[in-house]
């Protein structure tokens, strides 16, 4: 077994056991380390009498900590080659997916991969929208069977349990959850190795990770300040790298001229 899936839960059990339902078919076989933070919807229940075959480490803290905590404790327990950090609000769609997520790393000097990443950063720690390409189900952009990319997001990331090691685990100092896949994006890339985004479609639901009501505005305007803190401080932290572009000079040129034709681009999820 060359892979662990590593998850930060609260709540939200029905999101976590569709995200698990839909892994039943995977043809890479992987072991699953589970923190929760503290649900109090039967989460901890539904793990002790865990329904499915994969391997589980599952452990509980008593109160909602930080996910950024959460997963560096998590990814710790694991023992296998490569650690998969995983949104509970997931749903994957191909038996393949962790096969093709594991493709790249036929090249020596691949770091990460995922399924939603942005080719250019600017040197404020925003994302240019129109470089975004994901696998969403819905439209996927991505060219298959992978594009590299300056940032994988959050929502999906594979490394070499070794190089999280090396790098030190994620960034805790962003606080409870923003930006540190950006950050451990370009520390990667710090290391000379590369990000990128394969095509393996699936379906994100959304609101797994949260941990608070957003539809209050006052929650909802201290995340905006809090997100806004964060990218500061990544900006800050990778100034010597941003702006970050992983398109060739002939790359660039063509897409921005599709956009001009378009009127648009995509839509960013960070940034």
């Amino acid at each position: 077994m060359r892979v662990t899936l590593v998850m930060s839960v609260f709540n939200q059990l029905a999101l976590t056991r569709a995200c698990l339902d839909s892994l039943r078919a995977s043809r890479e076989p992987f072991a699953l380390v589970v923190i929760d933070n503290g649900s109090t919807d039967g989460t901890a229940e539904f793990f002790g009498r865990c329904p499915y075959p994969y391997p589980l480490r599952f452990e509980r803290n008593a109160t909602n900590q930080s996910v950024l905590a959460t997963y560096n404790r998590a990814w710790r327990l694991a023992d296998t080659e490569f650690i998969c950090l995983l949104h509970n609000d997931t749903e994957m769609l191909e038996p393949t997916w962790l096969e093709r997520l594991l493709a790249p790393f036929r090249a020596s000097d691949t770091g990460l991969t995922g399924l939603y990443g942005v080719k250019r950063v600017r040197r404020d720690g925003t994302y240019v929208g129109r470089t975004i390409v994901h696998t969403l189900a819905d439209a996927p952009t991505v060219r298959a069977p992978s594009e590299e990319v300056a940032v994988v997001d959050g929502v999906c990331m594979l490394l070499p349990r070794a190089l999280m090691e090396a790098i030190g685990g994620i960034d805790e100092r962003y606080g409870f959850y923003h930006c540190y896949d950006k950050d451990l994006s370009l520390a990667v890339r710090e290391r000379g190795r590369r990000c990128y985004v394969v095509h393996a479609p699936f379906h994100h639901r959304g609101g797994g990770t949260r941990t608070t009501d957003f539809a209050r505005r006052d929650v909802e305007r201290r995340d905006l300040a809090d997100r806004r803190a964060a990218n500061a401080r990544f900006a800050a932290k990778f100034r010597h790298r941003l702006p970050c572009d992983v398109r060739s000079l002939g790359e660039r040129l063509r897409e921005w001229v599709s956009a001009k034709v378009t009127g648009g681009g995509r839509t960013a999820r960070d940034g």
